[in-house]
């Protein structure tokens, strides 16, 4: 008697701060359904700049604070990235003033709406809402606007955000992976054991489900 496989486990930890958690993402879905795997994807909490104040950081001066990145070269990896969304159908909009936030609360919304077993979806229009339309994530109205706008409850929405029920929760959860040795995203976990960081290209990630594939026969 043959065993139905369970679909393959992918275990992404990220931050809607992060453009190549995006990029990364729409390969390994490109790759995923050119595959035909049966999958389940699980999201995890990341806070990039966990000490990023309440209003926020002009891109630029963020990325030459914290990695000592120059003008010429953050004008050049935006256009790289901007480029890389594009061939993937997703669009960065990294307009003059475009700023980076805090997400600590956004990741308290993310646990929430897993719990209602909404977290890819809104993890997306996360995604979107901050580099496609530039809408302030540090901001805990626009956050409420944004669960509103995909079905989701914006009075239960704001209070998740004001009593902050899910902090602890999404704590223990960053620390859980941090411990496992994650210090940079995207990370991606197959099959809760094979680790996979940054973008790797939707080749690079066919090819990784081929060969995971063939070790579940």
């Amino acid at each position: 008697m043959n065993e139905t496989k369970s679909p393959l486990r992918i275990d992404i930890v990220s931050d809607v701060m992060c453009p190549w958690c995006i990029i990364g993402y729409r390969q390994l879905a490109t790759a995923l359904e050119a595959s035909d795997v049966a999958h389940e994807i699980h999201w995890h909490p990341f806070e990039l700049n966990p000490n990023m104040p309440a209003e926020g950081q002009d891109v630029g001066e963020h990325l030459a604070e914290k990695y000592g990145t120059t003008t010429e070269q953050s004008v050049a990896n935006r256009a790289n990235m901007t480029a890389r969304g594009k061939e993937l159908g997703f669009d960065f909009n990294f307009v003059e003033g475009f700023r980076m936030h805090n997400t600590f609360n956004t990741h308290q919304l993310l646990h929430w709406a897993g719990e209602l077993g909404r977290k890819h979806d809104l993890k997306q229009a996360l995604f979107t809402e901050h580099f496609t339309h530039g809408r302030n994530l540090s901001d805990d109205t626009v956050l409420v606007e944004i669960a509103g706008e995909i079905g989701l409850d914006r009075e239960e929405a704001k209070a998740v955000l004001a009593d902050q029920r899910f902090a602890n929760s999404v704590r223990q959860e960053q620390q859980f992976w941090t411990g496992q040795g994650i210090s940079g995203v995207p990370a991606v976990v197959f099959d809760r054991k094979h680790l996979v960081t940054g973008a790797q290209g939707v080749d690079n990630f066919k090819s990784i489900l081929a060969q995971l594939k063939e070790m579940r026969a």
